[in-house]
């Protein structure tokens, strides 16, 4: 696998994970998704997605879009700081192509980053 895996521990895997993000966020709003951070101090980023049935409706659109920013978040995953992201999908991120999700995902990972450094 490489760098470029996603592992268990790159991942926010319980509700009490994404409870933390919730209560005390830093975000990053785009038309398609809104990205949640916060700080950690386990010494990695982590990552959870929520693309709810009533935003996407077709599972092969929720799919394709949580196996791209899984993508792009492990080509990221070196350049983020300690923090929990969780990306919440909005309605027609679905009609987004492939390239345009992965240039919207740059230009928030990039924004994360600065808010979070401060």
């Amino acid at each position: 696998m490489g760098e470029n895996n996603f592992s268990r521990e790159l991942r926010l895997l319980t509700p009490s994970h994404f409870t933390y993000v919730f209560n005390d966020a830093t975000p990053a709003v785009s038309p398609a998704f809104t990205l949640l951070a916060r700080h950690n101090e386990l010494g990695r980023p982590r990552l959870g997605i929520t693309l709810a049935k009533k935003r996407i409706r077709k599972a092969h659109d929720r799919n394709r879009l949580k196996r791209l920013i899984r993508e792009s978040f492990r080509h990221r995953t070196g350049t983020l700081p300690d923090i929990d992201i969780v990306i919440v999908g909005k309605s027609g991120a679905n009609k987004l192509t492939n390239e345009e999700v992965f240039a919207m995902l740059d230009k928030q990972w990039k924004k994360l980053v600065k808010r979070c450094a401060k």
